[in-house]
């Protein structure tokens, strides 16, 4: 399987350029693992979105879109820019955000 290139970044990093439109990037600081599983966190939540768009079920997609949200803020890509940040604040954000997110994980496996 062939990877794609990484997408262009503007001058300073601070966003990516797809399709023209300019992205908040990642926060680069993030280590390997931990970005690995909040993208594992925000791909599910994605996926919670359309599920509950598909059943018509407004109090899911508030959920799932709220999950969302919650892995955009601890990857960087919302919330204050990672780069206003200082280093302790930006680790924070980052362990903050995985802890909720994995704590949501947990108690929707134990709802189900």
């Amino acid at each position: 399987m062939t990877r794609k290139p990484p997408p262009d970044t503007t001058p300073d990093g601070h966003h990516v350029v797809i399709g023209g439109r300019r992205w908040r990037a990642t926060d680069p600081a993030i280590p390997d693992d931990v970005g690995a599983r909040l993208r594992v966190h925000l791909m599910a939540a994605r996926r919670a979105v359309g599920v509950a768009l598909r059943a018509h079920d407004p109090e899911a997609e508030r959920a799932a879109r709220d999950r969302v949200q919650s892995a955009k803020v601890a990857l960087g890509e919302r919330g204050t820019p990672w780069w206003e940040q200082s280093p302790e604040e930006r680790r924070t954000r980052w362990q903050d955000g995985l802890a909720a997110l994995d704590a949501q994980g947990a108690q929707g496996a134990q709802d189900a």
